[in-house]
């Protein structure tokens, strides 16, 4: 019995209770579903709810004393072993073996479904993370935006939302001015120019543009600095898709800020604001009157000497977003944007969304990874393509996500590197790769998930040790964990799901076996084990996979 079959079985004895009068409740008053939750304590059972609490008053009744007639309809369920009130009126309730133990079966028949829930079905979303200027490479702080971008976008389309990853490509403006500068003068064996970009990749991106343009030199200057400019932001945002590709992140939607300004889209946008009242004129300047909608001042839209602000590109994004069909838009910004949040929720308010619904800003805090290769900087940081090299994808991706967005990090590189039990990437990876070793072994002793006639071996009564049901609970948890991590936004709580997963499993294996000793028979106790070993597979993939993390069936 699934937590959601255990649900619906809830609110039908509810119903049963309305219809023969126990209950003065009126029959719409009966929710649809009824919240269940693993108890903290395992010996009080496998479920546990307080929806006698929360409808005994309006029943006119007590709670315990609904809790005691949904325990008695409960007990009749089948599946149901045992119904118990405790305390003011909460209801425990311990499934049996075999109903408890079918969820095995569930798992493995579901495959990579198994997980996926409807919880924000419905919902559209744009989610915008990483952002960087293409004028170098992605740095340490970007690859914690990617791992939490990506992992986000992967467990709120597991929830059923609708989510279009988005990179915003700030390639408008003063900065890519300095780089075309930087790179023209890299190409000449000069020093960049003040406030150029000095890091050693500006050289590869020279070195890259002279190979396209041999006559690069030999252009006047200010026709070469155009070129060196267009052709150094084009290799550079390569660099970076190339460098996203290696940590497995991709963007269904590459906007550049450039279309903005091209297109008249920031002229239109600063009129559609105006239509609604909130553009006044002070000075020759155009200006957005954000103070209405909660931010500390109003802003600048175009400067008296017709200049657009990057305020105005902003608005012009926003409008974009909402005109492309995304009633939600999330921004994962970095610590240093924390000023951003009341600017763009004034810029929704303005153009009329509900900037409570309609967009949402995480913060995402600072990082530091130490170690020996902390040395090898070039430009002052440290870049994503060099943390892949030195740590691997996945334990970077695992390492970042398992932490909440708005907490400081300071990581290890060589506790991220360590075969141990104590290094979590490590200790979830092993027991998927362990799991899969069982199958090895279970197949060379002629253990399958079927008996030997090709019958169903399967009997979930057999799942009667005590590691059993804690393995068999926790599995049923991630779907509840999937829509959790989705609705709050918070990658970290899939990570610490497997992290227990793998726990309950690793323990599980020291105490019962799939495949029988050298002397033994096998047995439908063996056979029932394995599809229990494989649905621990499948939800360790599904769960990594959600991280952006591989599942190594060897280590």
């Amino acid at each position: 019995m699934t937590p959601d079959e255990l649900s619906r079985a809830l609110s039908a004895a509810l119903a049963s209770a309305v219809a023969d009068g126990t209950l003065a409740l009126p029959a719409d008053a009966v929710p649809a579903s009824v919240h269940v939750e693993r108890p903290r304590q395992r010996e009080h059972g496998d479920w546990a709810t307080n929806v006698a609490l929360q409808l005994a008053k309006k029943a006119g009744t007590t709670p315990r004393a609904l809790a005691e007639d949904l325990a008695a309809r409960l007990a009749a369920t089948p599946g149901v072993k045992a119904a118990d009130v405790a305390g003011p009126g909460f209801l425990n309730i311990t499934l049996d073996a075999a109903a408890a133990g079918e969820l095995a079966r569930t798992v493995v028949v579901a495959g990579p479904g198994y997980g996926r829930t409807d919880t924000l079905a419905g919902q559209v979303h744009n989610l915008e993370f990483i952002s960087a200027n293409p004028t170098g490479p992605l740095h340490i702080g970007h690859t914690r935006w990617a791992a939490l971008g990506d992992a986000l976008a992967r467990i709120m389309r597991a929830a059923g939302a609708d989510v279009t990853a988005e990179y915003y490509i700030n390639d408008a403006g003063a900065q890519m001015d300095k780089f075309g500068r930087s790179v023209l003068a890299r190409a000449k064996g000069e020093d960049v120019p003040e406030g150029g970009y000095p890091g050693e990749y500006v050289a590869e991106r020279a070195t890259e543009v002279v190979a396209q343009r041999p006559d690069l030199l030999d252009l006047p200057d200010d026709e070469a600095a155009v070129v060196a400019r267009e052709l150094g932001y084009r290799a550079q945002l390569e660099a970076i898709r190339r460098t996203l590709d290696a940590f497995g992140v991709h963007f269904d939607v590459w906007f550049s800020e450039r279309t903005l300004h091209e297109s008249g889209a920031v002229e239109q946008a600063v009129a559609r604001l105006r239509e609604q009242g909130h553009v006044f004129d002070v000075d020759g300047a155009v200006w957005l009157r954000t103070t209405d909608f909660g931010d500390d001042k109003d802003r600048v839209m175009i400067r008296a000497n017709g200049e657009p602000t990057y305020f105005a590109a902003d608005a012009a994004y926003y409008l974009s977003k909402k005109d492309r069909g995304f009633p939600g838009k999330i921004y994962l910004l970095g610590a240093d944007h924390h000023g951003y949040i009341n600017r763009l929720k004034a810029i929704a308010a303005c153009a009329g969304d509900d900037p409570e619904a309609n967009i949402e800003v995480l913060i995402g805090q600072l990082v530091n990874i130490g170690g020996e290769r902390m040395g090898k900087r070039r430009g002052n940081a440290l870049f994503m393509d060099e943390l892949i090299e030195w740590l691997g994808s996945d334990a970077l991706r695992y390492s970042l996500a398992r932490f909440p967005a708005d907490t400081p990090l300071s990581l290890s590189g060589e506790e991220m590197l360590k075969q141990s039990n104590d290094n979590p990437v490590f200790y979830v990876q092993y027991a998927h790769s362990r799991t899969c070793a069982v199958d090895r072994n279970a197949a060379d002793r002629a253990v399958a998930r079927v008996a030997e006639d090709g019958t169903d071996a399967f009997d979930p009564a057999l799942l009667t040790h005590e590691t059993e049901a804690a393995l068999i609970g926790r599995l049923t948890e991630f779907p509840r964990i999937v829509g959790q991590s989705a609705e709050l936004r918070e990658p970290h709580r899939i990570a610490r799901y497997l992290e227990s997963l793998a726990a309950d499993y690793h323990k599980w294996y020291s105490e019962c076996r799939v495949t029988p000793y050298p002397d033994e028979e096998v047995t439908d106790t063996h056979r029932t084990r394995l599809w229990l070993n494989d649905a621990v597979r499948q939800v360790l993939a599904n769960g990594l996979d959600l991280l952006g993390v591989g599942a190594p069936e060897r280590m």
